[in-house]
Order: structure tokens, then C-alpha cells, then sequence
């Protein structure tokens, strides 16, 4: 039986993963790449260019991009703050919608977008940290009991800053990082900017991924105060659960880029349970283990992963063909804990006091 073609489109250029995004789409055999738009024509040039794209399937425009096209799939990276908004502008169409992470700026934000997904239609939140063949390998020890009872879990994670690379990794010049500080959303509190809204629901979504759904009872947390910025580089959250303590830092300004040379601390999780410990470190084609059983540190080998689980695209259409929900940190279930605790760090933070979840809207 042949397999459906997926018609996708790519709306709103705020993060620069949409360029990898796409590129995932173009080279997946089941897709066709029918357009993408963008209000600022400029941050589509790099799209057409290398992907290909026709000029006349780019558009300003996004109604015009979504009446003209027909989209079945639509990939959102609009800035943190906006992801209610443009979810709730595409979602009528009825399309199934793949967000680029962070899920919102707030579980307010987070909820609205749920709400709007018409009946039978998907929304898959995207946290690229899912793919990495040393975090999934983690899982699959943890799922299998290989260290007991999971009671904490670190994170480490961050780079340089936001504006030091585009799509594929691509680094920019200290120039162009310049040129582009002032007007980046990345460094605006009021669209969600700052390295614990962009990089701590990596850790607390993933985290709770390790901790079987589990959600902590209080989280507290402290950022700096970078002189001449409204947002914050550097942050530190502990969570408070039942069976014990996670923590998870966030940090722009890291004096290397973990899929270059990893910094240190080394950007990634160490996972403690009552059988044994996994250090599971970002990009590495291993995990390091300890077991009551073998004490001593060894590693075993985590190859990148196979179908359906080499990237979000392949993944989201895997479970479309076959109408399976999904699973993981990508899943409502999942992020919707992440952003739970995101919200209550955020607003830790700002309080300079403990948050209980029991205060979470």
C-alpha cells in the first residue's frame, strides 16, 4: 500500500530551528514541502535558498500561506510568548501543529493552545534534546529498571547564548550576534526571553520523562541579574518531590557549545535511583553507569537512534500514519509537567520565595 504524502508548511521564523525543522521535512520520502511564511520576508531567505523553496510558496502572509497550500502539517517557531497566539491563528484550518520548544511562556499559555486544537487533530511540542541517542538510551535504562526507583535528577544545559548560531549549527560573527542582540526575542521579557525560559523545560520535561510522569511538590529557584539586560542567563531550580531533590540549571554563556566541544560543568543529566546512577551527556554515542551489581563506572554504547525516533518529523508523522498518540517529553502529558514546573521557577524567581505546584493555576 503506498504511503500518504504529508503536505507541510513552516509558519513563523522566530527560532531559528525552523530551518532545521524543515530540512527534516524536505528530506523525509513521505513529505512535500508546499510553503512557509514568514512577516519578515528576510528570515525566509535561507529557506529558499538551500531548501529550495519556490518563491512563490513563501508568503507574509500566513492565512494566504494556509489557503493557498493546504497544509496537513504546520510547524510553528514563533518566540516563546507567542506560541498561544499563532497556535490559536492556525489552528482552525485543521492541521496537526508541531511547536518548536519551549510549549509557552506560561501553563495558561500552555492550556489555551490545547484547548484550540480541533477534535482529532494533534499538537506535538518538539524538544530536540528527545532525538539524542545518549537521553533515549537513559530512558530505555531506566525503563527497564537498570538503577530501581529514580529519586533525582540534574540537568545541566545551555551554550554561548541564542544568537551565536543558526540553522544547522551555523555560527555567526560577534558582528552579526551584535547587529542582531538589540531586536532578538530572545533577550525581551515580554516575549518570553532569557536562558531559563528557553532552556530549563529541556531539563524539567525530560526530567519528568525519567521520573515516570511523576510531578514535585515545590520548586525554588534564583537567576542573575545581568547588568544592562531585562532577562536572565543563568538560573538554578531545585525541585522538591515526594521521594527526593532534582535540580536543573540553565546557563547562556557556556565557554564552549556542547555539540562542538563540551563545556564544563558538560551539558546533560545524571539520573541517581536506588539500584545505580546514568550520566547521559548531550551528543555523546554513550552513557556512563553505575549498578549495585558493577559499581565501577563502564559505559554502554548509545547509537543513534532508529526509526521512527531519528527526528521530530519523522516521529509526528510515524504516529499520524499509524494513529497512535505520542510518547515522551513530545506528548501533552509530559510537557504539560515540564511547563508546570517551568512556571512555578519563573515565578520563584520573580517572588524570591518557594513555590508549591498546589499554586499553579
Amino acid at each position: 500500500m503506498k504511503k500518504p504524502t504529508w503536505k507541510i508548511a513552516g509558519i513563523n521564523f522566530d527560532h531559528f530551528h525552523m530551518g532545521d525543522l524543515l530540512r527534516m521535512a524536505r528530506e523525509h520520502p513521505q513529505v512535500e514541502l508546499v510553503g512557509i511564511s514568514d512577516e519578515q520576508p528576510a528570515r525566509m531567505e535561507e529557506a529558499i535558498r538551500k531548501l529550495g523553496v519556490p518563491r512563490d510558496r513563501s508568503f507574509t502572509d500566513y492565512r494566504a500561506c494556509l489557503e493557498k497550500t493546504r497544509p496537513d502539517v504546520v510547524i510553528l517557531c514563533p518566540a516563546a510568548s507567542k506560541h498561544g497566539e499563532w497556535v490559536k491563528n492556525v489552528a482552525p484550518s485543521g492541521v496537526h501543529i508541531m511547536v518548536e520548544k519551549p510549549f509557552a511562556a506560561s501553563l495558561k499559555e500552555a492550556d489555551v493552545m490545547v484547548a484550540a486544537m480541533p477534535k482529532g487533530k494533534t499538537l506535538m511540542v518538539n524538544w530536540p534534546l528527545q532525538w539524542a541517542g545518549s537521553h533515549r538510551k537513559a530512558h530505555d535504562l531506566v525503563t527497564a529498571g537498570a538503577i530501581g526507583e529514580v529519586l533525582n535528577v540534574w540537568h545541566f544545559g545551555g551554550n554561548r547564548g541564542p544568537l551565536w548560531h543558526g540553522a544547522d549549527k551555523e555560527e555567526k560573527t560577534p558582528a552579526q550576534i551584535a547587529k542582531e542582540k538589540p531586536k532578538s526575542w530572545f533577550y525581551k521579557r515580554a516575549l518570553g526571553g532569557g536562558s531559563l525560559l528557553d532552556y530549563l523545560g529541556y531539563g524539567t520535561t525530560l526530567g519528568t520523562w525519567y521520573q515516570g510522569g511523576r510531578r514535585p511538590l515545590e520548586v525554588t529557584a534564583t537567576v542573575d541579574e545581568p547588568k544592562g539586560l531585562e532577562v536572565d542567563e543563568h538560573s538554578i531550580v531545585v525541585a522538591r518531590y515526594a521521594h527526593g531533590l532534582s535540580k536543573f540549571e540553565t546557563r547562556w554563556g557556556t565557554f564552549t557549545d556542547p555539540w562542538t566541544l563540551q563545556p564544563q560543568p558538560q551539558c546533560g543529566f545524571v539520573v541517581a535511583g536506588t539500584e545505580g546512577t546514568i550520566s547521559s551527556y548531550d551528543y555523546d554515542d554513550f552513557v556512563t553507569v553505575q549498578t549495585r551489581r558493577k559499581p565501577q563506572h563502564h559505559r554502554l554504547a548509545a547509537p543513534a537512534p532508529k526509526a521512527p525516533n531519528r527526528n521530530p518529523v519523522q516521529y509526528l508523522l510515524h504516529c499520524l500514519d499509524r494513529n497512535q498518540p505520542l510518547e515522551g517529553p513530545v506528548s501533552i502529558r509530559i510537557s504539560r509537567i515540564g511547563q508546570e514546573i517551568v512556571d512555578a521557577a519563573a515565578r520563584s524567581a520573580k517572588a524570591k520565595r518557594t513555590i508549591r505546584l498546589t499554586e499553579q493555576g
